[in-house]
C-alpha cells in the first residue's frame, strides 16, 4: 500500500533532502489534501517539533479532521502522544524518544522501556508506531544527527513487545529519488513478526508493488510532491 507523507514546517507542507535541505514548500495545504482524500492512510510528520522547534498543532488538527492520519513528531511525553490523540490522530509515531544513549554494551540499555511501555498502555500497541531510522546500518536519533551502536534488526526485536508496527526509514536514501534499499527493508520485516511499514527513497511504482508483495506499506513523499509518481 502506498501511503503518502505531508511533512510540516513553519506552517507550510515540505519536503526535504537527507533531512536538512529544503527542496520543496508549498502553502497549498487544502490542494495536497484534497489529492491524498482517496488514501486509507497518510502519514503527518510535525518537523518543528521533532526538533524541538515549536510545532505546527493547529495545521496537525486541521489535517486530522480530514484525513486518516497517523502522526508523529515530537512525541517524548505520553501526554503529546495524548494530544495528538485528541486532535484526530488514529496513530502516533514516535521515534527518539523511544531510544536512549548507551555504551553499546548492551543493546536493550539503549531502549527506554519504560516510555515505551507508558505509551503502550496509554494509547494503546495497535495505536503506536515505533520508528526506526537507520543511517550507515544504525539507528539515528534526534533529527538523525545522533547514531547509537544499534542496528535497526536489534531495535526492532527490543521494541515489538509494546508496537504492532514500525516505521522504518532508510535515511541514506532519504529524499535523494534514487530508490530505496530492499535489502535492508527486507532485513528488518524478517526480524519481527510485527508490521513493518518502510520509508526512505521510495520512488517508483515498481519498488511499491515489490514491498507490497512482502506485506510491508511504503510511505512516498518526494516522488508525489516533483511529480515523479503519479497518484491520479
Amino acid at each position: 500500500m502506498l501511503i503518502p507523507s505531508i511533512d510540516l514546517q513553519g506552517g507550510k507542507v515540505v519536503q526535504l533532502v537527507q533531512g536538512d535541505k529544503l527542496a520543496i514548500s508549498s502553502d497549498d495545504l487544502d490542494g495536497w489534501i484534497a489529492k491524498f482524500a482517496k488514501f486509507p492512510k497518510v502519514q503527518l510528520i510535525d518537523l518543528d517539533a521533532a526538533m524541538s522547534r515549536g510545532n505546527n498543532d493547529a495545521l496537525v488538527a486541521v489535517i486530522a479532521s480530514q484525513l486518516p492520519c497517523r502522526v508523529g513528531g515530537g512525541v517524548r511525553t505520553v501526554r503529546r502522544a495524548e494530544e495528538l490523540i485528541a486532535a484526530g490522530a488514529q496513530g502516533v509515531i514516535a521515534g527518539s524518544g523511544l531510544f536512549r544513549l548507551g555504551d553499546g554494551s548492551e543493546p536493550s540499555q539503549m531502549i527506554d522501556h519504560d516510555f515505551a511501555r507508558a505509551l503502550a498502555d496509554t494509547v494503546g500497541m495497535h495505536r503506536l508506531i515505533a520508528a526506526v531510522d537507520s543511517r550507515g546500518g544504525r539507528v539515528c536519533i534526534h533529527g538523525w544527527k545522533t547514531v547509537l551502536p544499534l542496528t535497526a534488526v536489534q531495535a526492532v526485536q527490543l521494541l515489538e513487545g509494546y508496537c504492532e508496527e514500525f516505521l522504518y526509514t532508510h535515511v541514506d536514501k532519504e529524499g535523494l529519488m534514487q530508490g530505496t534499499d530492499m535489502a535492508a527493508i527486507t532485513a528488518v520485516a524478517r526480524a519481527t513478526e510485527r508490521k513493518i511499514t518502510a520509508a526512505g527513497g521510495i520512488t517508483t511504482r515498481a519498488e511499491i508493488d515489490a514491498l507490497d508483495a512482502q506485506g510491508i506499506d511504503a510511505v512516498v513523499g518526494m516522488a508525489i510532491y516533483t511529480g515523479s509518481l503519479a497518484i491520479d
